[in-house]
């Protein structure tokens, strides 16, 4: 046990601090302005709000969500009002209520929208981060993550026309995710975030067709949790940059054991769909966590195995 000492949950990411590495995930959280209405979101680290494109989205059709032992299938497709309505009115309305740090989930279906995009969010954002699990529209539909060739295209022009720091979220379906991860450091990425969703199936044996209208979509949840760890921690050991792990975590254990693997900040996902307050008592229960584990500051931890 830990007596008489402050425990430091803060950590920083590329020169942001965040008073704890606790960041609601890109998609599982709105916009924020749900949560502002059910407790003082200024407890969270930060925020990724949900992912913008340049244009507006009006999604896929439903059903988007289909449930599984230990997670979820989604397929929404990105619904959100474009980037011009997040930087001129989603933004600013949440900056009113929330005083930390911001990070602006991007993705675009060409390097052009990725591009311009990342220039236009670049206005009101603390940190970028770019959802590179997109097929590629003038690529013969390849997702851009699943190439590092593609993955450090995209790196390299989203830092040509952004001054904050960019962090790419990494797809889990490719063979070698620390080749992908690699290319995107060299071609000048500040961090990394991962992972995003497994790809995955749920079939309606009655009806004899997919769940989800959009037949795939992606897993996550409690059941993807070993996978993230396992990934974060390949990474880690590889590059040199800043991680925020994702992927299934559910507790402030959770947490520690990203942390462990080399996560300096952990986004909590799924989590948030099930508890709307699950961030919050996650954050909670970190005192406890690092009292039992007789750890002092979170800073010391990462990447520690």
């Amino acid at each position: 046990m830990v007596e008489n000492k402050i425990l430091d949950k803060s950590v920083e990411l590329c020169g942001v601090k965040l008073d704890n590495p606790i960041v609601p995930a890109s998609g599982t959280f709105g916009f924020g302005e749900e949560a502002a209405e059910w407790y003082d979101i200024n407890v969270l680290g930060a925020i990724s709000i949900k992912g913008t494109t340049l244009h507006p989205r009006f999604g896929n059709p439903t059903p988007r969500i289909a449930e599984t032992p230990s997670g979820l299938l989604n397929a929404v497709g990105l619904q959100n009002p474009g980037v011009e309505a997040v930087v001129t009115k989603v933004v600013p309305e949440l900056r009113k209520v929330y005083k930390k740090p911001i990070v602006a989930n991007v993705s675009g279906f060409s390097l052009d929208e990725y591009r311009e995009c990342c220039r236009r969010i670049d206005e009101v954002a603390d940190i970028i981060e770019v959802n590179i699990s997109c097929p590629n529209v003038h690529g013969g539909g390849l997702a851009f993550g699943t190439d590092a060739a593609m993955a450090a295209k995209v790196t390299e022009e989203v830092k040509r026309v952004t001054t904050k720091p960019v962090f790419i979220k990494l797809s889990p379906n490719v063979t070698d995710i620390v080749a992908i991860a690699r290319a995107c450091e060299d071609a000048g990425a500040d961090g990394l975030t991962l992972i995003n969703t497994l790809l995955g199936m749920r079939i309606d044996t009655r009806r004899r067709r997919p769940v989800l209208a959009n037949g795939t979509g992606g897993l996550s949840g409690a059941a993807v949790f070993p996978v993230a760890v396992r990934m974060v921690y390949q990474v880690a050991h590889a590059c040199k940059i800043p991680i925020m792990g994702c992927g299934g975590v559910s507790s402030s254990a959770d947490v520690i054991e990203m942390m462990m693997a080399g996560a300096t900040a952990v986004q909590v996902g799924s989590a948030n769909l099930r508890n709307p307050y699950a961030s919050k008592e996650i954050i909670e229960g970190l005192d406890a966590e690092m009292e039992r584990l007789g750890i002092t500051s979170l800073k010391e931890i990462i990447g520690i195995v």
